[in-house]
């Protein structure tokens, strides 16, 4: 898919300054090296602007992400993510499931690489132990294969009979983490190309929502960022979205 950057920057703008520029993001659009596509650092770069990733989000994953424009910018920022000091939140409307989700949890599974180079929990499924708001493995009964510890804690926003509404804050920064746990637990996310197997819904109902991070120079030494979901996100529910918390 061709990208008109000019439109799309002027579209999704959130934040930029001359060190960082700040995206909500379409679902449906990649953000740097997808084989066969186009995507957003290719796009600025054939308009003269060079843009350098400070983290990843997938190409199904609509909302925010930030970018360096320039090398001196992008170091401290990515190492905030490397470290597990940077603040991430995201929005998801998943399978409600039975049994239900808990109003909070924390899903500490390890994840690792499959077949075909898929991204699964270095475990097998039928040992997932699930005790009270918590799942995990026992370490014997991990493959025997290199696994990265790997948490993700959520809080739920809103239940409909069919789907509920999560805030995920993933602990690490692992590929597809949040589509792989929340599939593992028995919770997929709407929409998910690896996962919901429905058809039904056009988009993966995942969204990179808020940012937050440590830049000395700005007033405060932090860069707090929300992008705000689409009304494509929202789609699948019954009636209005959910009144979403504050920051903390």
């Amino acid at each position: 898919m061709d990208i008109d950057w000019p439109e799309l920057r002027a579209r999704s703008l959130l934040f930029e300054d001359d060190a960082v520029l700040a995206l909500n993001k379409p679902a449906g659009i990649s953000v740097t090296g997808e084989r066969h596509d186009i995507d957003i650092v290719a796009a600025a770069a054939a308009h003269g602007e060079t843009l350098y990733p400070v983290h990843r989000i997938d190409k199904v994953t609509s909302g925010l992400i930030l970018f360096a424009r320039e090398l001196s910018a992008h170091g401290p920022l990515t190492r905030q993510f490397n470290k597990q000091t940077a603040d991430k939140a995201y929005l998801a409307i998943v399978d409600a499931g039975s049994p239900e989700l808990p109003d909070t949890g924390t899903i500490d599974l390890p994840l690792g690489v499959g077949r075909k180079n898929r991204v699964r929990v270095a475990a097998p499924r039928e040992t997932i132990r699930r005790e009270g708001d918590r799942w995990s493995v026992a370490e014997t009964d991990l493959l025997n294969t290199k696994n990265y510890p790997s948490t993700t804690e959520f809080t739920v926003l809103a239940r409909h009979r069919e789907h509920t509404v999560a805030a995920l804050r993933p602990i690490t920064g692992r590929r597809h983490q949040l589509r792989v746990h929340l599939a593992w637990i028995g919770h997929p996310i709407l929409g998910d190309p690896l996962f919901d197997r429905s058809g039904t819904v056009p988009r993966a109902h995942l969204h990179s929502w808020r940012l937050g991070l440590a830049v000395d120079r700005l007033p405060g030494g932090r860069l707090e960022l929300e992008a705000p979901p689409g009304d494509d996100f929202w789609s699948p529910l019954p009636g209005p979205p959910p009144s979403l918390p504050e920051p903390q």
